[in-house]
Parts: C-alpha cells; structure tokens; sequence
C-alpha cells in the first residue's frame, strides 16, 4: 500500500464510492489504500452520509497550515525529566503534581488512563514536543504502553508526530490549535448524530412518536453542530446546496412543499437547508434567497451588492 497523504484526486473517488454505496474496504482497494486510511478520512469529514471531497480536502489544507515547525533543540542530548520541567523555572515537583491532577481530569472525560498522562505530559512541556524516550522516563512505564498511547491521541488527532531535524528520533508534539480541533471534531460527531437521527425519522415517519422523538433529536443536534462548527454542518452544506440548485432549474418561485416532493425529502429537511442559506448567505453567493410573504415561495435572485445601479440599468433591470 502507498503511502503518503490522500490526494484531491483520492477525496472524490472516496466520495464516488459512498455515493456507490461502497462499503470502505472496496473504497480502498479502488485507491490502493488502507481500509483503516478510509474510515478515518470520512469519520472526520461528516460520515458516510455528508462526506464532500472539496470540503474535506479544504479541511486538511486548513490543518496543516496550522501546524508550526518544532523548534530544534538547544542542545543533543534529551533533558532529564527535572530539567524539562523546571526550565520555566517552576518547581518540578509542583508541575508533575498539576500533570497527574490533569490527566486524572482527562480519565473522567473518557480518555484511558495512559493516554491521558501522555497528553498531560505534552500540555506542561515548554516546548510541547517530547521523544518517547522522554516520555518513557518521565511516566515510568514501557515503550510499547507509550507507542499505544501516541496511537490512540493520533487517532482522536490531539497529538501528531514529526521527524527530529537533527536526531534520529521521532517528536511527538501538541499543536496550540488542538482544542479548536477537537472542538470541531464534536461538532462533526454531532452532524453525524443529525444524519442518521434524520434518517430515522424519514423511515419512521415523524407523525408516529418514534419518529417524532428522532426527529427533535434531528434538530437538536443540527442545530448543536451547527452552532459549534460557527456554520452549517457537512450535510446541510450539502443539502443546501442541493436546494440552490433545485431553484435554479425550477426558474419560477417553489414552495417548502413542493420542493419537498420534487425532491423526495421530507419538508422539515428542506426548511432547514433554506435556514441555513438564509443564515450563510456567502454559500450562495452571487446570488441570494428571496421569499415572497404572499405565496411563501422561494426563488433565487442576484444580489444586490455584486451588480452597481449602471451595470444593473444597462442589463435591463431597474
């Protein structure tokens, strides 16, 4: 298998496949990738049911801008676990104290116990980076419980890995932007909710009362992820997406209703994309959403602010 980071090319033909309705083992043999590569691109990218090729790919883009170079160290040999820790000139006794206090706190959140003193670890290192020989000494415990724990971080992408410059070593190193990216990794768990609470509902039929209780856990965390991610979720982007165009093709004004219909979605479905492109106007720019009060239909409009009074005039319209 290849290795190396999936490619745009590799994003859409993840997206080809699940819109196949390709299950991730066959996704990767198409690619020549890992199964395991698969899962983990389109588990952080919306699920199976709200995967985009362009967002994703835009999605990593934006990660890896964030991540800043190590700073090489000032000296060859590894500090000792005293050193590391009272370089800021703090009691080292008093930092490790505060780490176990942390990693006990991370423990109650769910996190396994040796993962959790790894990331402690990183937290109240200076420099944020440590070898696993490091991490070895100053947690006391074998090489391997250390490698699993890195593996697991990785995972849940709150650690990553990097080649030492100047040693034959391998860092392991806590970005500054980590909470922001957990942050948004709940928010794509709450999407994931959304999606099959939706789906649900529509087999259901929210006018039963199972169907009525997935239904307001649809909305929930629509609105939860949606608040979360400081936009609309994978799978509203897309779906409201779908709507712009169905007003484009339509020409003339639609209802909620018959959008619904021409698009055999359920109409709670289709408001809420039309809130969300009411809310993020920027998604379908040049042109804009106008309802008309009378009728409650819907139909795209130019936006006002992208034509001047003169090109406006000399077009025909006022």
């Amino acid at each position: 298998m290849p290795g190396g980071r999936l490619t745009h090319q590799d994003r859409r033909g993840i997206a080809s496949g699940l819109a196949e309705g390709l299950g991730y083992a066959e996704i990767a043999r198409r690619l020549n990738r890992p199964t395991s590569t698969i899962s983990r691109e389109v588990a952080r990218n919306g699920g199976s049911h709200g995967y985009l090729a362009d967002h994703a790919h835009h999605s990593t883009e934006r990660r890896a801008r964030r991540r800043r170079p190590v700073p090489p160290p000032e000296s060859p040999g590894p500090p000792s676990s005293a050193s590391a820790s009272a370089s800021n000139g703090n009691d080292p006794e008093a930092v490790r104290a505060f780490a176990e206090e942390f990693a006990a706190l991370m423990v109650s959140t769910g996190l396994p116990r040796m993962a959790a003193r790894v990331l402690a670890r990183l937290v109240t290192t200076d420099s944020g980076a440590l070898t696993s020989a490091e991490l070895v000494r100053q947690l006391r415990v074998s090489p391997a419980s250390v490698s699993k724990a890195i593996g697991y971080l990785e995972g849940l992408e709150l650690v990553r890995r990097e080649r030492d410059p100047h040693h034959r070593r391998e860092l392991y190193l806590i970005d500054d932007d980590v909470w922001l990216r957990t942050w948004l990794t709940s928010a794509r768990t709450n999407a994931m909710l959304a999606d099959v609470s939706r789906r649900g509902a529509e087999i259901l039929d929210t006018a039963t009362p199972a169907g009525a209780r997935l239904d307001q856990m649809r909305q929930f965390f629509v609105q939860l992820s949606d608040d979360m991610a400081g936009g609309p979720t994978a799978a509203v982007f897309s779906d409201t997406l779908t709507v712009l165009a169905a007003l484009v093709h339509a020409v003339t004004p639609r209802t909620v209703d018959q959008l619904a219909v021409a698009l055999g979605w359920p109409p709670e479905r289709v408001a809420d994309a039309l809130d969300s492109a009411e809310r993020h106007p920027d998604i379908a720019d040049p042109v804009a959403l106008r309802r008309y009060d009378g009728t409650g239909a819907w139909a795209l409009i130019a936006r006002a602010d992208r034509l001047t009074p003169a090109q406006r005039e000399a077009l025909g319209q006022p």
